[in-house]
């Protein structure tokens, strides 16, 4: 097995998760994609919430994640105000869970011990189809806009000074499940340069998008692909200068964070979250004060099917599996 192959591994990017269809997970049910466990009569991709209500959940505490891009305190202290909002609307304890990787985030899902989430972009198909993760709203802008670009960078006097320079080098990825910090990258590396890693370039994993961005700034990596929200962040919080970046690609837009629920919540708390993101008031909340460097100041609803295809095509042109074993 290649190093590359032996990362994937490791870290879920292969098999994802191991999954025994047995008892009720094993109906006769349509799924698409989707494991074993789940039903999709309504084709949204999405799993279906449970006709029985023996198989459903109301817990007296919520777990909520929000994905592992940065430092977990910066995003603990950033969730407060809104987390005070779910639990006025839901009438439950809520707790911060500060997950380190996209993969122990999806299992804490898939086990049942995360029950609220922002997944990232790459990661939103496999907490779909192998955690149950029920997404339905993203970030956007005053006008409705959202998402953003993946870019390739690299610093001032790297000696790079295009995609193509990158042939023979190291480029830094974050996680295999992460979109712009690996597939995206990997599928248009291979689509517009006829470039592989190991065999045309080096590939090393940081484990997070701050970790990329950090190494270039700080002349340990060549080049990195990272998600550019992450940049205006970093550099708004004076982690980082603007002048310590240079950028050689620029992706397409592509959709941001999905906040979502697990699919086995009962229909009225699932209802009450839903109301709890739609009805949060952003100005003045440290949430506004850390996102809206990004210029994001609401969510909107967003359905999986449509803002995610772009993202399983991407996953397709790479022959990633959704398969949980």
């Amino acid at each position: 097995m290649s190093k590359l192959r032996k990362i994937l591994a490791a870290t879920g990017a292969i098999a994802a998760l191991s999954i025994t269809a047995t008892g009720a997970w094993a109906q006769d049910c349509p799924r698409g994609d989707l494991d074993a466990r789940y039903c999709d009569r309504d084709g949204d991709l999405v799993a279906d919430t449970p006709d029985d209500a023996s198989e459903l959940v109301d817990p007296d505490t919520l777990i909520f994640a929000y994905t592992p891009v940065e430092d977990p305190a910066v995003y603990k202290a950033a969730w407060a105000d809104f987390l005070d909002h779910l639990k006025e609307k839901t009438g439950k304890d809520i707790v911060f869970f500060p997950v380190q990787s996209n993969a122990a985030q999806i299992e804490a899902m898939r086990s049942g011990r995360l029950h609220i989430a922002g997944f990232n972009t790459g990661s939103n198909p496999l907490a779909v189809n192998c955690a149950g993760f029920s997404p339905f709203t993203i970030m956007a802008a005053d006008d409705g806009g959202f998402g953003y670009e993946m870019e390739i960078i690299t610093y001032p006097g790297s000696g790079i000074e295009d995609v193509a320079d990158i042939k023979g080098k190291q480029l830094a990825f974050t996680s295999p499940t992460s979109n712009s910090g690996f597939k995206a990258p990997s599928a248009i590396l291979k689509a517009d340069y006829d470039m592989l890693p190991e065999r045309d370039f080096e590939p090393v994993f940081s484990g997070k998008h701050d970790n990329s961005i950090l190494g270039v700034a700080n002349k340990d990596y060549l080049a990195a692909s990272v998600a550019n929200t992450v940049i205006t962040r970093m550099v708004a919080r004076d982690v980082i200068k603007a002048d310590q970046i240079v950028s050689l690609y620029k992706s397409e837009t592509f959709p941001t964070t999905g906040f979502g629920t697990a699919y086995n919540l009962t229909p009225e708390l699932q209802a009450s979250i839903r109301d709890a993101f739609f009805s949060f008031e952003w100005a003045g909340t440290s949430l506004e004060a850390e996102f809206g460097k990004g210029g994001e100041s609401q969510f909107i609803e967003m359905n999986y099917k449509d803002f995610w295809n772009v993202i399983r095509k991407i996953d397709a042109a790479n022959d990633v599996s959704y398969t949980c074993q």
